[in-house]
């Protein structure tokens, strides 16, 4: 069972006490989503009946969290959802309805299948597809109608809902059930991303997301884990219909003893504990049935490992090694625990928590430096890519490394480094849709699922 309360690994973001934790799922399959069309403020679609039965998954794959307030769109396809998945877990709370959660007005278009959007407005469906956030609508007002661009207006609306909500909610754990774009806005507004990045995560019919709060919208906030399916029996999400371009597998090393201790590694190569070989059979067996064209990691001891497991059945495809992939150097801190380092470098390590670009690691390196070797092996990998058929590259590195990829992909710098959790072994999972200098999406973040944990990250909260 789940501790109900925010587990102690997860009470500090970085050394900044977490104040909300947000579990937030998208709807059930609609009939709507079975017949291909726009939804929006359209409350025609109802569940299906693989509807209601992932619904009812995700109430038992959250069965052990007690939710002190669950919210839901006032839309019927939501409001279902959330009520079957309260009917499963312990002590539901009571439901409320609030249309800061409903789905994105899509005004011109509801009701009508997507492929008659595409006949009928070819130049704005275009624009939906490659730069939804400058499509422009008209909606109804008391002075008639007025155009207005949804996308924008979405990010508003979910502003006003993590600024109403949050305060409300102070070290507490809440539910939120609402729809695929609304979802995107909620976590995009959440890490201060805007309109523009809203392709940046995928989001699958009852899929869940889990967002640590430090407080009020503005401060800092962890993206646990995004679009987490494993419990409707897909371990990852589908890739679009059509895709062209490739995936990638980005995971994290399994656990290592300093990982356990809470030591700083850094460049120091630390070997895999048992625990962290269990983790990474575990992965293996997770990504058994998926299809791997190409794997490269990291040549230090931990990542190297992790990825030899995980291709144990997989002898045809050769192992790459990239040092531009090696973890941070911490310099003078390696070796040292936290309170260690604290002793000599109290003013350091406060800004490597609260402001970790600013800092140089004594005999080490910055994450400007990280920053530059770890997104040029990515851009290699991704550019060096097939371009007549999807593949699927597994990529194995640690935890800065990774943390500077996500920021990446959304276009944010260093300061924004604690905002995605990598726990060990965690899969997270990447794809280029159109091809590989098409903008990427993050299908999945920081999967863990697979190693008996439930849909919370449980792995060793230790230093990098």
């Amino acid at each position: 069972m789940i501790d109900s309360h925010l587990d102690s690994h997860l009470i500090f973001l970085e050394g900044i006490a977490l104040a909300t934790r947000v579990i937030l799922v998208r709807h059930g399959i609609s009939t709507y989503n079975v017949l291909g069309k726009v939804q929006g403020h359209c409350d025609e679609s109802t569940l299906t009946d693989e509807g209601r039965e992932g619904a009812r998954r995700v109430g038992l794959a959250l069965q052990g969290i007690r939710f002190n307030a669950a919210y839901s769109s006032t839309l019927k396809r939501a409001k279902s959802t959330a009520e079957i998945i309260l009917s499963t877990v312990d002590q539901p709370p009571v439901l409320q309805f609030t249309d800061d959660l409903k789905e994105i007005n899509l005004s011109d278009w509801e009701g009508m299948a997507f492929d008659e959007v595409k006949r009928q407005f070819p130049d704005a469906y275009r624009l939906w597809r490659d730069r939804p956030h400058e499509l422009q609508m008209q909606r109804s007002t008391p002075d008639g109608l007025q155009p207005f661009y949804p996308v924008p207006a979405l990010y508003d609306q979910a502003r006003q809902f993590w600024q109403t909500v949050l305060p409300a909610h102070e070290g507490e754990t809440i539910l939120l059930v609402a729809h695929s774009g609304i979802n995107r806005a909620l976590i995009c507004t959440a890490v201060g991303l805007e309109a523009t990045n809203y392709p940046a995560f995928g989001q699958m019919n009852c899929a869940i997301n889990v967002l640590n709060f430090s407080g009020k919208l503005g401060q800092p906030v962890q993206l646990e884990s995004v679009n987490l399916t494993a419990h409707l029996d897909k371990p990852l999400p589908t890739q679009r219909a059509g895709q062209t371009g490739p995936r990638l597998l980005l995971v994290r090393h399994g656990e290592t003893d300093w990982n356990r201790e809470k030591r700083f590694q850094g460049q120091i190569d630390v070997p895999l504990n048992e625990q962290g070989r269990r983790q990474s059979e575990k992965a293996a067996a997770f990504l058994e049935h998926v299809t791997i064209d190409r794997a490269v990691s990291s040549p230090m001891l931990r990542p190297k490992e992790t990825a030899e497991i995980i291709l144990q059945s997989r002898s045809h495809i050769p192992l790459e090694l990239d040092e531009r992939l090696c973890e941070i150097s911490h310099g003078l801190w390696e070796g040292k625990l936290e309170e260690e380092i604290q002793d000599v470098y109290a003013d350091e390590l406060a800004a490597w928590k609260d402001a970790p670009e600013t800092v140089q690691m004594p005999a080490g390196e910055n994450l400007q430096q990280v920053w530059e070797r770890a997104i040029a092996s990515w851009d290699s990998i991704v550019a060096t890519a097939p371009t007549d058929r999807p593949t699927t590259t597994l990529v194995v590195a640690h935890d800065a490394i990774n943390k500077a990829i996500l920021c990446y992909l959304v276009n944010r710098g260093a300061s924004h480094f604690w905002t995605f959790k990598q726990g060990n072994c965690a899969v997270t999972v990447i794809d280029y849709p159109k091809g590989a200098g098409s903008t990427p999406v993050m299908q999945a973040l920081n999967i863990t699922t697979h190693l008996d944990s439930g849909v919370l990250d449980r792995t060793a909260a230790g230093a990098l």
